[in-house]
């Protein structure tokens, strides 16, 4: 007996996904063929594996941070363009790409915070604490996915392609900047930015609970509205 499976419809409304989407598509082209999308996705972890070392080695000198924005550049062609390539190709394997892709991110996100929570740049518990919100927000995201059909690729302008643009960026800024005086005190940069990342994740996990709640009660109602 032959399954059937039905793949979830994506949504992507982030600053920069046409653009993104043009260059993927452009790189899938030229991809050798002995390439393929597992090769890819294996870059995809260890390049964000290595990226959470490097922060690590990051306390002997600032100058892993530079290997740290090599590892990110590595990590969205491997993350981004496996799943590009499996369409151009043909080559899908909706339910085997969704559940390794996804696995592959949680473990290599454990990897890169708990990378930057041993660096001098961000302390230990805002380490934890954005590791916390990644995890909600990700459950959220892969239990939607089932219950309503659409996969939810980014929330507002920021995807997983912003927010590694964004890193880079204050990578840079770690060099000559790594800390910050907010209202008195001297704080390290990573721990304000870390701060305000987890609370804004969670304010769009409450948001989002609160709307696919909704949106489910009204697909579903209790047994007695139905028979009204």
């Amino acid at each position: 007996m032959t399954e059937t499976f039905s793949d979830s419809k994506r949504q992507q409304t982030s600053l920069l996904s046409g653009l993104e989407r043009r260059a993927l598509t452009w790189l899938a082209a030229r991809v050798p063929a002995r390439v393929n999308s597992d090769h890819l996705t294996l870059l995809g972890f260890l390049s964000l594996a290595l990226a959470g070392v490097c922060y690590s080695l990051s306390t002997f000198s600032p100058y892993w941070l530079h290997a740290v924005n090599v590892c990110i550049l590595l990590n969205w062609l491997g993350d981004s363009l496996d799943g590009t390539l499996a369409r151009y190709r043909n080559h899908l394997r909706p339910r085997y790409g969704f559940y390794v892709d996804h696995i592959v991110d949680t473990s290599g996100a454990l990897f890169l915070v708990l990378g930057m929570g041993l660096s001098p740049y961000m302390s230990l518990p805002v380490a934890a604490a954005v590791l916390i919100a990644f995890f909600m927000l990700s459950i959220n995201s892969y239990l939607a996915t089932y219950v309503l059909g659409t996969f939810r690729i980014s929330f507002g302008i920021f995807s997983p392609t912003e927010i590694r643009l964004l890193l880079g960026i204050g990578n840079l800024v770690l060099l000559v900047h790594p800390t910050v005086r907010l209202l008195g005190p001297e704080l390290l940069l990573y721990d304000v930015g870390g701060s305000i990342a987890a609370l804004a994740m969670l304010a769009v996990f409450a948001k989002a609970t609160v709307v696919n709640t909704r949106r489910l009660y009204q697909l579903e109602p209790p047994a007695a509205h139905r028979s009204a």
